[in-house]
């Protein structure tokens, strides 16, 4: 359920600013929040989107996965966050039709790749520091990207609506195991593992 919530508040976030340019009340007040930090400042912050941190944190939610022996969550680790980046730019890009600086923003790509890698690596661990981590890295790359006039604020959100949808959506979930009454406890493991 919170896929489709997700996916639905992706879809109805973008539709007021389709086909235009224009920022609303809440992009120009998020734009206005970050643009005192210098432009060092900005680009640290936007570090986490880049290319290969991305694939990097995807190679390490792929190996997480051989190591625990969960074959299918590796092969998902890889292909889900490509997919989630190919809908992106093959069909929502071109449906919203939203413009910046001569680039198609509506839903942020950098947003798409950063944050179904991360929702990838907190299935895969389902460690609460790395949730933590993952937030923390996501509001840095937000304010840099909105700070370098990359995107607007509800192009991130969008992205961050989008990407986490389509990973919930094709992740398996994880199951119940009976108690153990030696330990006193239930386990959980994920289908196919």
């Amino acid at each position: 359920m919170p896929a489709v919530i997700c996916g639905l508040l992706a879809l109805l976030l973008g539709l007021p600013f389709a086909g235009g340019t224009t920022p609303g009340a809440v992009d120009t007040a998020a734009a206005a929040a970050v643009a005192h930090l210098s432009p060092g400042v900005l680009r640290a912050l936007v570090f986490p989107t880049e290319p290969y941190v991305v694939l990097a944190l995807g190679l390490l939610a792929v190996a997480l996965c051989l190591r625990a022996g969960r074959r299918k969550e590796a092969v998902l680790a890889l292909v889900v966050p490509v997919l989630a980046i190919l809908l992106t730019s093959w069909l929502l890009k071109p449906l919203y039709d939203r413009w910046k600086n001569g680039t198609l923003v509506y839903p942020s790509g950098h947003t798409v790749s950063l944050v179904a890698v991360l929702t990838v690596l907190v299935l895969v661990t389902r460690r609460v520091l790395v949730a933590v981590l993952s937030a923390v890295a996501l509001l840095a790359a937000t304010a840099g990207l909105v700070g370098m006039g990359y995107h607007y604020l509800t192009d991130v959100a969008g992205g961050t609506l989008f990407a986490a949808a389509v990973v919930l959506l094709t992740w398996p979930s994880p199951r119940r195991e009976p108690a153990d009454p030696a330990q006193g406890e239930h386990s959980f493991t994920t289908p196919g593992s």
